[in-house]
């Protein structure tokens, strides 16, 4: 499959951050607290779903022929996608919407610079998961559909729609007039399709990577859902709300995933 075929799909998911950051044009300044915990923690319903069945299963999958250690490749891809994230987040300045002190080294930053950055910080495994499976298409490897990975940028394009809400809104509490808002809420989606870009090149020049690339996928996902999507969600009194709102992004990444994959 030729790069003009799959380039719409690298942009499916930046399609929901953008539609997602829109809402500062038309809303209010920022979300009810409940809504915006319902919004976290169905983001993190579908990004734990999607790390399991389009990722580490087929990780698992790829390397069946390693018979009773083909959970090797997984397990290392996935704990290097945490350390990457980890790292990632000791050393870039950021800050967190529901927060007033930045993590990350000392910087110069604005406040709203360092909004974006957070986000974007969330957005670059998303858009690792997508070019990683686009690449198993690519090629013919890994038994990927060209559905499957549709089902995969769907899935992550319609938990980027709150996403994008959750950091224009802030945005526009901050000071930014609402266009402007609109723009850096947009802007931190840019970061998926050139991270899909990037991991596909990657995989393209080394042979037998691809069940490491989706498990260490899966565990960036995985720890920006862990790390900051959770406890964000369940700020306030109304923990058991997200934790629904959790349970149907991920059924419906599973059906997504299943239906279409």
């Amino acid at each position: 499959m030729a790069w003009s075929e799959i380039l719409p799909l690298l942009l499916i998911p930046f399609a929901g951050t953008t539609i997602g950051s829109a809402a500062v044009l038309f809303l209010g300044d920022k979300f009810a607290e409940r809504i915006r915990n319902i919004l976290l923690g169905f983001a993190s319903g579908v990004m734990v779903a999607a790390s399991v069945w389009s990722l580490l299963i087929p990780a698992m999958e790829e390397s069946a022929s390693m018979e009773n250690l083909a959970w090797i490749p997984a397990v290392v891809g996935f704990l290097l996608g945490v350390l990457f994230m980890l790292l990632l987040d000791t050393f870039t300045p950021h800050l967190h919407p529901d927060s007033n002190k930045p993590e990350g080294p000392d910087s110069k930053l604005g406040r709203s610079s360092m909004l974006v950055l957070a986000v974007t910080l969330h957005n670059i495994p998303e858009g690792m998961a997508v070019g990683v499976v686009a690449a198993g298409v690519m090629t013919g490897e890994l038994g990927m559909s060209f559905a499957g990975a549709m089902a995969l940028a769907i899935g992550l394009a319609i938990q980027n729609i709150p996403e994008g809400a959750i950091i224009s809104l802030p945005l526009r509490s901050a000071g930014n007039s609402r266009k402007r808002a609109f723009a850096y809420g947009t802007l931190s989606g840019v970061v998926e399709p050139l991270a899909a870009i990037v991991t596909i090149l990657f995989i393209e020049h080394l042979s037998g990577i691809f069940p490491y690339m989706l498990a260490f996928a899966a565990g960036a996902m995985i720890y920006v859902v862990v790390e900051e999507l959770i406890p964000e969600s369940h700020n306030g009194r109304h923990s058991n709300i997200p934790t629904i709102a959790f349970t149907i992004g991920f059924a419906l990444m599973m059906v997504l995933d299943v239906a279409l994959g």
